[in-house]
């Protein structure tokens, strides 16, 4: 770990991020050009003391997991990642396998989508942050872990993952999610994490077996959405999507048609998840 290194390359990364990067406001008083410790802290989910120890040279060694939550607090580039990891003493990990890191563009496009239900999947069905009313309305599809981290994953092998939709639906989502766990196995090849998801598919869900064996095709669509919500029943939703332009991630938006019983309960849903209940 080159520790002086890497205080310098996190200290000019966040003097280079703006307030307005991040989704934060300017204020009056603010002197310095780039974003605060203390914001950096919050954006990467750690104590201002732990980043500021290490931005100060005399912290501990950051675990990967503490760099990548670095990393995407700092909108930093998968360049620029690649590189905060060498300084950490961490071998750069394959591509392929960092569908975890959130693009730059993706992020500050998210910020500005506070108060909307929107998420940040990965080409594997894997949430990788969500705002707080898409919490409200899906839960939190980013606390899982291992292979269920994948909701490609989740829905054939776990009962509890459906219980979101209406029970008419569930079969036509069936055919989606193979087929968009199809078509990031095509892209990925074997030995990839799309190909331990199918395997493990293969063995545990007979419904998965068989729609994999017909080779299922379709595109990324996004189309209306039916939630069974447990507090507000039946809603009605238009889904949005947004492909990063290497085709690793999405970002998804879930919206109402205004005027209508749906819109009236997410904006129910929008105060509540603004209090924080």
């Amino acid at each position: 770990m080159d520790r002086a290194r890497l205080a310098e390359f996190l200290r000019t990364r966040r003097e280079a991020l703006q307030p307005e990067d991040v989704g934060l406001p300017r204020g009056r008083r603010r002197r310095t050009g780039g974003l605060r410790r203390e914001e950096v802290a919050a954006l990467c989910d750690m104590s201002v003391d732990y980043y500021s120890r290490i931005e100060q040279r005399r912290g501990p060694n950051p675990s990967e997991q503490m760099l990548a939550a670095i990393a995407r607090g700092l909108r930093l580039s998968l360049d620029e990642r690649d590189h905060l990891f060498q300084l950490g003493g961490y071998a750069t990990p394959r591509r392929v396998l960092r569908a975890d890191h959130i693009n730059p563009g993706m992020m500050r496009i998210f910020d500005g989508l506070e108060d909307a239900a929107a998420l940040v999947v990965s080409h594997l069905g894997e949430t990788l942050i969500q705002t707080r009313l898409a919490v409200a309305l899906l839960g939190d599809d980013s606390a899982h872990t291992g292979l269920a981290r994948s909701l490609h994953y989740r829905w054939f092998t776990d009962p509890s993952s459906r219980l979101i939709h209406p029970e008419g639906d569930r079969a036509g989502h069936s055919r989606l999610i193979a087929s968009d766990l199809h078509r990031a196995y095509t892209r990925d090849g074997r030995g990839s994490r799309a190909a331990d998801i199918v395997d493990a598919l293969l063995a545990a869900s007979p419904e998965f077996a068989e729609i994999w064996g017909e080779h299922p095709v379709t595109g990324p669509y996004c189309g209306p959405k039916r939630i069974q919500h447990p507090g507000l029943g039946l809603v009605e939703l238009h889904c949005q999507i947004l492909l990063d332009p290497d085709q690793s991630q999405s970002l998804l938006v879930y919206t109402a048609t205004p005027g209508s019983e749906s819109y009236e309960k997410l904006q129910l849903l929008s105060v509540v998840a603004g209090q924080g209940l």
